[in-house]
């Protein structure tokens, strides 16, 4: 059976990603390293403290995560929640390695890629053409009804996303930023979209929508951001010859 170290694996995902191109808000890489053998990885959307007792089921010694700890803003001692999780993968030999930003980007398996690609929609340009690794896409469609396009992602989901209705008979120009991007709105209507798809909806995207005259789909923060952490961890099944299992913890968020 291979092993690996956790450097070795967070170094081949940080050149696979491109992770050192990124002005993140959390450090991209190795987050906790319990400096022990790896044979076994656990990959899942957040590193919850229900993953980390997954990963001690599965007796895993990495968990690969999307969404990892020690964000900017957020107070830096390890105490509360944030010292239990990280007491826990210590105590367990298990270390962490989480992948914000680069994820979400790549063009292959990234969350918005992998979105598009599920919703059947043609990437075709940058949400912000200035950006060197767009974070959100512009894609386009062949012309769908507004219901219609609730179904399918409802269908692919898993989760009947909150539509916000602008009017319009059909879609063909869709903008996409999984995640918490729903600010992103303004920009997809600066740049001629009919629609914007993200996860989360604030009290404002409302008015932001009926406003600007576009639709708006919250399609949920875990749902559109489960695909591209599933997909590295099976890049690196293949690539490093470890085993790797997703472990999907519900989250209607």
């Amino acid at each position: 059976m291979t092993a690996i170290t956790a450097t070795a694996l967070s170094a081949f995902c940080d050149e696979y990603l491109s992770a050192d191109e990124f002005n993140d808000y959390c450090p991209n890489g190795l987050q906790v390293d319990a400096d022990m053998p790896i044979t076994k990885v656990i990959t899942g959307t957040t590193a919850c403290q229900a993953l980390i007792d997954e990963a001690i089921r599965e007796d895993a010694q990495a968990i690969l995560v999307h969404h990892g700890y020690f964000w900017k803003g957020e107070p830096a001692p390890l105490v509360g929640m944030k010292g239990r999780r990280v007491r826990t993968l210590m105590q367990h030999g298990i270390s962490l390695i989480a992948y914000h930003l680069p994820l979400d980007a790549h063009p292959i398996i990234g969350n918005n890629a992998l979105l598009a690609k599920a919703l059947d929609l043609e990437v075709t340009g940058a949400l912000y053409p200035y950006e060197k690794h767009p974070i959100g896409n512009i894609a386009t469609c062949e012309p769908i009804t507004p219901a219609d396009f609730t179904d399918k992602i409802t269908a692919k989901l898993g989760r009947t996303p909150l539509h916000i209705v602008s009017g319009k008979s059909h879609l063909t120009k869709i903008a996409l930023c999984t995640g918490g991007a729903q600010d992103m709105i303004e920009q997809a209507a600066k740049m001629g979209c009919d629609a914007f798809i993200s996860g989360e909806i604030s009290e404002r995207t409302t008015h932001s929508a009926r406003e600007l005259g576009i639709d708006y789909f919250a399609a949920g923060h875990h749902a559109t951001e489960r695909d591209g952490i599933r997909a590295l961890g099976e890049v690196v099944a293949k690539e490093m010859g470890v085993e790797v299992v997703f472990v999907d913890i519900d989250n209607p968020a």
